[in-house]
């Protein structure tokens, strides 16, 4: 059928969101490749796609210790060296449509230039009407650090040499002629003001994931308790230690906990058969049989948790997830939790509170209901099928 190239960066944040869409693309007969690093080479292929491999210059923690101007300028480098190697991978073998995901915006600019249709599939919350004046002090504030000023210069000046007809980084990267937000209409700001025509709502897309394969929950467990940080920021042995402790010994309690690949679990102590510990989880799995989750408050952490269902703690990092963490606490099926601070204590009492309170299994039964109804791969794939042109000449 059609060829459709996906491109994206090598962190899960910005692959896994999509993978069940590629999944169900390729499994209706389309071609799909996906431009990525070699890295991802495995997941791509469990996907059906083909990797059309570039070299990303992205570090390997996600830029964990650097402030937001380092992280968007390592964001715009690596955009700058990613768009001739897409070009020498498609120059041969155009695809007949585009998708990509915010990082991976380069597929726009070739878009443009060969006249192929190119779609954003964005993991996080997408712009509302005034959303530019809104951020304006934000953006102003940027501006006047000369390292903010610089980014802002770098951008402008490499999109007026691609021709592109937007020179504005921020609306290059925020305002897409079509997009799909990948998370669900409750965790975005503003929803109503959404242009629907540029920007639909079809998230979380968890296809088999929502199935709960992957993971057999234990059978003496009463209630089961997820904790993660997801894949980024994930080097916190004390307060994995905090969490042991907390939940550790809790009567009916079984406690997952993902430390990530940077802690040795030598770090935690003793650790009593109630936890099991793991660098890497099968999150979806664990959440389609979990009773309560700790998260980072990642966009898609917090859109599983939303569509199984689970009252979350929510304990925000960097980035947007400090605005997912109080769009929880506002829905009613989450409290925000400091990470750093936090003792087992309050862990604990945390976790009962939220567990045993009727109004916030209420709210999460609700929301399941609401994210499962407005989401779905079926309706992704529909979207992207009638994007696709009717002839596809080579």
């Amino acid at each position: 059928m059609s060829h459709i190239a996906m491109v994206s960066i090598p962190f899960h944040g910005h692959v896994n969101p999509s993978l069940d869409l590629l999944r169900a693309l390729a499994a209706r007969g389309h071609r799909v490749t996906y431009a990525n690093d070699p890295s991802w080479a495995a997941t791509v292929r469990a996907a059906g796609a083909e990797l059309r491999p570039y070299a990303s210059t992205l570090p390997t923690d996600g830029g964990a210790d650097y402030d937001t101007i380092a992280q968007l300028t390592l964001f715009l480098d690596d955009a700058i060296a990613m768009l001739p190697q897409l070009r020498a991978a498609y120059a041969d073998d155009r695809p007949d449509l585009f998708l990509y995901d915010i990082a991976g915006a380069p597929a726009r600019i070739l878009g443009a230039e060969w006249g192929v249709p190119a779609i954003q599939l964005s993991p996080t919350f997408v712009p509302w009407d005034g959303y530019e004046e809104e951020m304006a002090p934000a953006i102003e504030a940027m501006r006047a650090d000369p390292r903010g000023a610089d980014y802002h210069r770098r951008f402008t000046a490499w999109l007026t040499e691609q021709g592109f007809p937007v020179t504005d980084g921020p609306a290059f990267m925020g305002r897409p002629d079509r997009g799909l937000a990948l998370i669900p209409r409750a965790l975005q700001p503003h929803a109503d003001r959404v242009d629907p025509e540029v920007f639909r709502f079809v998230g979380p897309l968890l296809g088999d994931r929502a199935a709960g394969g992957g993971w057999t929950r234990p059978a003496g467990a009463e209630k089961v308790l997820l904790v993660s940080l997801g894949s980024a920021f994930t080097r916190h042995p004390d307060f994995y230690r905090r969490c042991i402790a907390a939940f550790g010994g809790l009567p009916g309690w079984h406690t997952v906990l993902q430390i990530g690949r940077e802690v040795d679990p030598a770090e935690l102590g003793d650790v009593p058969p109630s936890v099991e510990v793991h660098p890497w989880v099968p999150q979806p799995a664990i959440l389609a049989r979990a009773d309560a989750f700790l998260t980072h408050a990642g966009m898609g952490g917090c859109g599983e948790g939303l569509f199984h269902g689970t009252p979350m703690i929510a304990a925000p990092q960097a980035a947007d997830q400090f605005a997912n963490a109080e769009r929880l606490a506002e829905l009613g099926v989450g409290r925000v939790i400091e990470s750093a601070t936090v003792t087992a204590e309050e862990l604990r009492s945390t976790l009962l509170a939220l567990t045993t309170d009727p109004a916030v299994a209420d709210r999460c039964a609700a929301l399941s209901r609401e994210v499962r109804a407005d989401s779905g791969v079926d309706r992704a794939v529909g979207l992207i099928e009638a994007a696709l042109p009717t002839a596809h000449p080579r």
